[in-house]
């Protein structure tokens, strides 16, 4: 099959639309807060989930735990988190938001998630089945792929 048919054009249009706007997102988000879109939706699971650890934010946002550690440690260094250790178990270290996590918080263009996150909360399951299967069905015609990058946020890539 050739690479130019019209398919595949219309297909390489529409990845080159999601990832424009992705790319303008995650501009928005910077400019409106200082932090980047993948910082905004950890804070933004952090607001929902306050006293989360870091490997429940790490699962939260579909990432690897080390990935989220220097992601907050990142928003830390900032002030807009704070990590507490658990008085029960010393081992144990929670994640806040700071008050001026929750101004940037407020700062930030919607939806704090990500627009690709969101919109694929969106598509029913049976959609999402399809898709993860003809996505699965075009990585493997790309041959070599950094699968690691399946571990960071979209703004880290």
């Amino acid at each position: 099959m050739s690479s130019n048919t019209p398919a595949a054009s219309e297909a390489l249009r529409q990845f080159r639309m999601i990832f424009g706007a992705v790319r303008q997102h995650f501009k928005a988000v910077e400019k409106a807060c200082g932090v980047s879109g993948a910082q905004i939706w950890a804070m933004a699971a952090l607001r929902e989930h306050p006293g989360m650890k870091v490997s429940e934010l790490a699962q939260a946002l579909s990432i690897h735990a080390s990935t989220a550690s220097n992601l907050l440690d990142k928003i830390e260094k900032a002030g807009l988190i704070r990590r507490e250790r658990n008085h029960v178990d010393q081992r144990v270290v929670q994640l806040y938001l700071t008050a001026a996590g929750e101004q940037a918080l407020e700062r930030a263009p919607q939806p704090q998630t990500g627009i690709l996150t969101h919109a694929l909360g969106q598509l029913p399951d049976a959609a999402l089945a399809r898709l993860n299967q003809d996505l699965a069905a075009l990585i493997a015609h790309m041959g070599a792929v950094d699968t690691q990058a399946a571990q960071k946020p979209l703004s880290e890539l």
